[in-house]
């Protein structure tokens, strides 16, 4: 039988858990790498523009579609739509969601290691051996899959005590914590010998740098920080009360957002320009690069290079389980509303599946050969269709959806909470979304092609 549907118990607890989903790994590794590459402070201004212009109008429509539709997002969408075809955006949501649940959590496991490693002293040693270290894990046929099961089921023990008592609890406990973890280590690292360069590389801004593909740059990654089109944003919406200030809501969640991702910067740079290493993207910053960091940094004082490295990791997992206890959540939801069955089966659903395709996508990166497609490994192939085609297809849809499709009238009441609210901004919104969004979302799919 299918439950009553809950919602957040408090304003704090709603913005906490929405920024939760949004706030994740993505921006440890990849928005301070971003930002240093291309122009520093420049970068940042033209991504929190970018925020406003793209991110925030596209968080609240689907605020807006998630509320009125007051179920899981494929539901959503078929009421706001009256059930036309346009329903299937919100299930593209939906399977986007899913399909990044399972490979999100292989990289998510990654980092349980690497807290187990760091509590056990497993990752001193020279560069050569950190690196065969994470070479040696990351194929391994056992023990990634070992701690991908676990972090999904973490999420699954938080997902199926509901949104009050699970969901709104864990983001109340874990987001104040993942800022204390941060600001703990951004001192320890801001106070290492010439850590200045790191922060003079992160903020002075270098306009010279400044190109196209830096603003298509920034467009990309104000889409992508903030969880656009995977359906956690609008299932999250779901469970907000009437009440809520959507606009606001949307602002306070950015803010978060963008704070964690400048404060990861600060963590990072200063302490990989102390010991002269220039940082690298993705896995490998996280992964080899930053063990080394902290390993020559807090070389004559051990102790404190043990409590950073665990601190760091421990920072990381938490980021990446509010995440994807968010993504885990719209599968959940959806699962047990449409089959009619209870939270709890419907994510032991979810979680039974997830670890199966995270295991799959574990085994592909090296562990069983001809685990691949097209030339990729499976967990390529995950990211890179969720990532490069449904993401952005899904926000572009969402977009012309909202903009152009839904009753101005209806879209109007949710923004002003029914006239109780002034829409002095509502005007600039509808632009944006009806214009500016679809077709900065289209730019950043070409361009990442190749083909603009």
């Amino acid at each position: 039988m299918s439950e009553e549907r809950s919602n957040f118990g408090s304003k704090m607890g709603m913005i906490l858990a929405t920024a939760g989903g949004a706030v994740g790994l993505g921006n440890v590794w990849r928005f301070p790498y971003m930002t240093g590459e291309n122009g520093g402070a420049a970068f940042i201004l033209i991504y929190v523009c970018c925020v406003l212009v793209l991110g925030i109008p596209c968080m609240i429509s689907e605020f807006i579609i998630g509320r009125h539709g007051a179920s899981n997002t494929f539901r959503a969408y078929a009421k706001v739509s009256d059930g036309s075809a346009w329903k299937y955006v919100g299930l593209l949501g939906v399977l986007t969601g899913f399909l990044i649940t399972g490979y999100y959590a292989v990289v998510s496991g990654w980092c349980l290691q690497y807290v187990y490693a760091s509590v056990m002293g497993e990752m001193r040693g020279d560069p050569v051996f950190v690196k065969t270290y994470f070479e040696a894990f990351s194929t391994d046929p056992v023990r990634p899959i070992f701690w991908t099961a676990a972090i999904l089921l973490f999420a699954h023990f938080v997902i199926i005590h509901g949104v009050r008592g699970g969901i709104e609890r864990a983001s109340k406990l874990m987001m104040p914590t993942l800022f204390v973890l941060l600001l703990v280590i951004v001192v320890a690292s801001c106070l290492l010998p010439d850590a200045s360069r790191g922060v003079e590389f992160l903020f002075r801004p270098d306009f010279t740098k400044v190109d196209k593909g830096v603003f298509l740059g920034a467009l990309g990654q104000s889409f992508y920080s903030l969880s656009i089109a995977m359906g956690c944003i609008c299932t999250y919406a779901s469970y907000y009360s009437r009440q809520t200030n959507l606009l606001n809501s949307a602002l306070q969640v950015s803010l978060v957002d963008t704070a964690v991702a400048v404060l990861a910067g600060l963590m990072i740079f200063p302490a990989a320009f102390s010991v002269g290493v220039n940082p690298d993207s993705g896995p490998s910053l996280i992964f080899i690069t930053l063990p080394n960091v902290f390993n020559q940094a807090f070389a004559g004082m051990p102790l404190l290079g043990w409590i950073v490295s665990l601190l760091f990791y421990a920072l990381l997992s938490m980021a990446a389980l509010t995440s994807l206890i968010s993504l885990h959540e719209v599968s959940t939801s959806f699962f047990y509303e449409e089959l009619h069955i209870t939270r709890r089966r419907g994510a032991m659903l979810v979680t039974a599946t997830t670890v199966v395709i995270g295991g799959f996508c574990s085994l592909s990166l090296g562990a069983v050969d001809g685990l691949q497609v097209a030339g990729r490994s499976l967990f390529d192939l995950f990211d890179f269709v969720t990532g490069q085609v449904f993401l952005p297809v899904g926000g572009f849809l969402t977009c012309l959806f909202l903009g152009w499709f839904v009753p101005r009238r209806l879209v109007r009441d949710e923004f002003t909470n029914w006239g109780t609210l002034s829409g002095r901004f509502f005007g600039a919104y509808l632009f944006l979304v009806r214009y500016v969004c679809p077709l900065a979302i289209l730019c950043i799919f070409l361009h990442q092609f190749g083909i603009i």
